[in-house]
């Protein structure tokens, strides 16, 4: 799982943008993001850097949506809600860390609609 999300009194990263590659360069395995393609080592481990932020932000972003989409799919009001085995073997999870996924969602889904700010704001584990 990617590194938990920032706390409240953190900042989250404003990572530098991905850029998708065309893909004739995606399908080149010794091509990323055109990293080969830098010679000067201050500047290649700045933007590998970059990179990372913004891969480890896309990660964090992912799980939070992943979290909601178990929190609406676990609603007891929903007529074709689905047990946290469901959750789990759906997305490859254990039933426990869907259960723990289930609740970060809905912690997050109160987040949204008590204050506006939701995302980031609760750690699932």
């Amino acid at each position: 799982m990617a590194e938990p999300t920032p706390r409240r009194n953190e900042p989250r990263l404003r990572p530098a943008p991905l850029l998708f590659e065309p893909a004739e360069a995606a399908g080149d395995p010794e091509h990323f993001f055109d990293l080969e393609s830098i010679d000067d080592p201050r500047a290649l481990l700045d933007r590998a850097t970059e990179l990372t932020q913004a891969f480890r932000a896309a990660a964090d972003r992912a799980v939070e949506f992943q979290a909601i989409a178990a929190a609406q799919l676990a609603d007891p009001r929903r007529f074709d809600r689905l047990t946290p085995a469901a959750i789990g073997e759906r997305a490859e999870w254990t039933e426990d860390y869907a259960k723990k996924m289930v609740e970060f969602g809905r912690d997050l889904l109160r987040g949204v609609e008590g204050n506006g700010h939701g995302h980031g704001a609760v750690d699932p584990l």
